[in-house]
């Protein structure tokens, strides 16, 4: 049976999640069973929807769109439908109104002459998973985060440890019960966590998603079993099966790296040809965070002093965010390090950026996506997390030897020669062991999406159970 063949007849619904992080990796997962002859229905908010035009465009036979508008809800704008165009502290009732597409979608499935068999849906949509139930079809949770960040998250909401002192954000709170014991100070811990109010009903919402994510049928995790083998067969005790389907890195199909999320910057890829081997830092904090002034006046100083060459992706304020406050590039910085860095505002093409040959290094806020984008290009990592599970994913980099601490915190400033010492250092041969070690990840990687790979048995063996 060959591998187009192995999910013919089977159809399926993908619910993601309206932030960047979420959405991309599940399309690549979406992409990958598409192509083993799954039928595929995608969920999808209007605004939305050009998202999934190249996914589409590719699969026009095999994925069809659910096109359901965003339900109303008053901490949310209408006509928002990303959590990126959210104001500062919506992402909790971003969770919350996508569970009153409830109704709609038991109406939509009852209504359907070939109703969706089993349902793959982010791991912030756990009320999905009382949906299957209700339909009688199977759930699988889809991760975006890793493993590792995974059984932290499972641990905190199924145990919900509390501190000695409610006062203290810094009291370490430790997870015995995963492997290698990791603790955190508590206000490293999950700030919807954090937020959490026993009986109140949008955190018992909210808590309940997550135990459902535990009790589904399946769970299916952007990583790879070389990376993550310990923290994977933890896991898998943790919620009773074997149904854990970890196959990753998911990344864009090949020939669309340099457009994936927007169009292609050109000016970017062009000066890295030039810029020699392995030798430039790529700074970049994901789609979300925002730096202060300060901190863009630190990380600016730091890149000048240190003499490095380097991308500099700088997010502009959005919406929350006060401008006179927010991403600031210091003036006169670009013409100081004319020749040898580059300011790019807005998106870039991260994927290409990492694969090209001239960068080495990549300062990043942690995020699992840049993560393993990172890890297959074989970049060596400097760790700047900022939130949610940013800090796990630090401490497993940092666990694996491919990331070195630069800072911890979103509010946090650090100092600007000692971070232009760690540019300096990450590019020499002080770093050959990390460097070596990042590339033998990378190859690992490599070979658990090619033929007969650990993630592509993982992907074979959770279409079988689809289909079954």
């Amino acid at each position: 049976m060959s591998i187009s063949d192995i999910g013919t007849g089977s159809h399926i619904l993908i619910i993601p999640y309206p932030a960047q992080g979420h959405i991309l990796p599940l399309l690549d997962l979406t992409h990958q069973l598409a192509t083993r002859n799954i039928l595929i229905t995608i969920l999808i908010t209007p605004k939305n929807l050009p998202t999934l035009t190249p996914l589409l465009s590719t699969h026009p036979t095999t994925i069809t769109t659910l096109i359901l508008p965003l339900p109303p809800h008053p901490s949310i704008p209408h006509g928002i439908e990303n959590v990126k165009d959210l104001p500062l502290g919506g992402f909790k009732a971003m969770m919350l109104t996508l569970g009153d597409l409830y109704n709609p979608l038991l109406n939509w499935f009852h209504n359907h002459s070939n109703p969706p068999i089993a349902i793959v849906s982010d791991f912030f949509l756990g009320w999905t998973h009382r949906l299957a139930c209700e339909l009688g079809v199977r759930r699988y949770a889809f991760s975006p985060s890793g493993v590792f960040a995974l059984s932290v998250i499972f641990s905190l909401w199924r145990y919900m440890p509390k501190r000695v002192d409610e006062t203290n954000e810094s009291e370490v709170v430790k997870f015995c019960n995963v492997p290698n014991e990791p603790e955190y100070p508590y206000w490293q811990l999950s700030p919807i966590y954090r937020v959490y109010v026993e009986g109140d009903q949008e955190s018992e919402f909210i808590r309940d998603g997550f135990l459902a994510d535990i009790e589904s049928w399946g769970i299916v995790i952007n990583s790879f079993t070389e990376l993550e083998r310990v923290y994977i067969d933890y896991l898998k005790v943790e919620v009773g099966h074997d149904r854990v389907f970890v196959v990753g890195p998911l990344l864009p199909p090949e020939g669309d790296v340099s457009g994936r999320g927007g169009p292609t910057s050109n000016d970017v890829l062009s000066w890295l040809d030039k810029s020699g081997s392995e030798k430039v830092v790529y700074v970049c904090f994901g789609s979300q965070t925002v730096l202060t002034n300060k901190q863009m006046g630190v990380v600016a100083n730091a890149l000048q002093k240190s003499g490095v060459k380097f991308v500099w992706s700088v997010k502009e304020p959005t919406v929350g965010h006060d401008a006179a406050d927010y991403g600031r590039v210091p003036t006169g910085f670009e013409e100081r390090v004319a020749g040898r860095g580059i300011v790019v505002r807005g998106w870039v093409p991260q994927v290409a950026i990492l694969s090209h040959d001239s960068v080495g290094v990549f300062l990043t806020h942690c995020g699992w996506n840049s993560i393993m984008e990172a890890v297959a290009a074989e970049v060596l990592m400097l760790t700047w997390p900022m939130s949610a599970d940013q800090f796990s994913n630090a401490t497993l980099l940092q666990e694996l030897k491919v990331g070195i601490k630069v800072w911890e915190g979103a509010n946090s400033v650090p100092d600007s020669d000692e971070l232009a010492e760690l540019f300096r250092k990450s590019v020499s041969e002080e770093t050959r062991l990390e460097r070596e070690r990042v590339k033998e990840l990378g190859k690992a990687a490599k070979e658990a999406v090619g033929e007969k790979g650990s993630s592509v048995g993982e992907l074979d063996r959770l279409v079988a159970n689809l289909s079954h």
